[in-house]
């Protein structure tokens, strides 16, 4: 079985199948067409392995188009893609359909960061970042570009990838640290002092997410899809080390108070690194109130503390 990862497949599809395919067919568009492999799958983070090829694993490769291109040469350009080889490197290709759903193939650039994100491209307004949830930012900005002569496509994703704008990344930073005091230095304790033990670990569960996401917040990204988000926030610079003190609240029992509190003092450590709170409260929701004063939009500051 090929052990090739996702991304090196679709690249060297691409350059063995794709390229020609383009440079004989389209050649006066060759430098108009955006090729890579980006959006929803475990390929496209990286995180493929041999579990992962029990389904949606194929070869294949996105073909990214303007509007104005995609008016005079999308459907030649589709069927062209869609007869190279059916297989390769024994894996096979993707069904293309005209009819979305199609993770690969051809499709304008709107329309790719449409069902990525909801929108055409950069969201304009604070409410629009905010509505989006954190995923699929994340699948809008995965994977590998292999080429972008043009650029419009990677004008678009260049900008995602800088993260949220300042005030909606202060507003979520201040909503998460408030869920966290609420879920898990207020709430998981009285749980379990009820001996109610499924809303304990309910509340321990809340807690994690929301803190992962005030790391991935912290780190200035987005949070991908829940089953990737303690692998991926390993992999950050800023606190990622809390990954195991996590892994240990969700799967161990037992009393998960001190690691609560080790993660919460370690996130109070780096919103005052970062300058975005000055007290030294080891309870995060006075820290949320201080991020909520830092925000200069005064909507996204208005809003209930816990929204974001």
């Amino acid at each position: 079985m090929n052990s090739m990862k996702g991304l090196e497949l679709a690249r060297a599809y691409y350059e063995a199948y794709g390229k020609p395919m383009i440079e004989k067919e389209f050649a006066e568009y060759a430098g108009r067409i955006a090729v890579g492999l980006a959006g929803e799958g475990s390929e496209c983070f990286g995180f493929d392995d041999e579990l992962s090829r029990d389904h949606d694993f194929e070869a294949g490769f996105c073909l990214w188009l303007t509007p104005e291109d995609g008016e005079v040469i999308g459907f030649r350009l589709f069927r062209a893609y869609g007869k190279l080889p059916e297989e390769f490197q024994g894996v096979k290709k993707e069904k293309t359909s005209l009819f979305g759903g199609r993770r690969k193939g051809v499709m304008e650039i709107s329309e790719f960061y449409g069902n990525m994100i909801g929108c055409p491209g950069v969201p304009e307004e604070a409410e629009q970042w905010l509505a989006i949830p954190e995923y699929a930012l994340a699948q809008a900005v995965n994977g590998e570009v292999f080429r972008d002569d043009l650029g419009e496509f990677s004008r678009i994703r260049n900008i995602l990838q800088k993260g949220y704008p300042e005030d909606v990344r202060l507003k979520k930073i201040a909503a998460r640290a408030a869920l966290m005091a609420q879920s898990g230095q207020y709430n998981y304790g009285r749980c379990r002092k009820r001996g109610e033990a499924g809303a304990a670990a309910l509340a321990a569960a809340e807690f994690v997410k929301a803190g992962i996401s005030m790391v991935f917040l912290l780190n200035n990204r987005y949070t991908p899809y829940y089953k990737w988000m303690l692998r991926a926030m390993g992999e950050l610079p800023v606190l990622g080390w809390l990954r195991p003190s996590m892994e240990r609240l969700l799967t161990e029992g037992g009393d998960g108070g001190p690691l609560i509190e080790e993660i919460c003092g370690a996130v109070a450590k780096e919103l005052r690194r970062q300058g975005l709170t000055s007290g030294d409260w080891e309870y995060l929701e006075p820290h949320a109130l201080s991020v909520t004063e830092r925000i200069r939009d005064g909507a996204l500051r208005n809003l209930h503390l816990m929204e974001g």
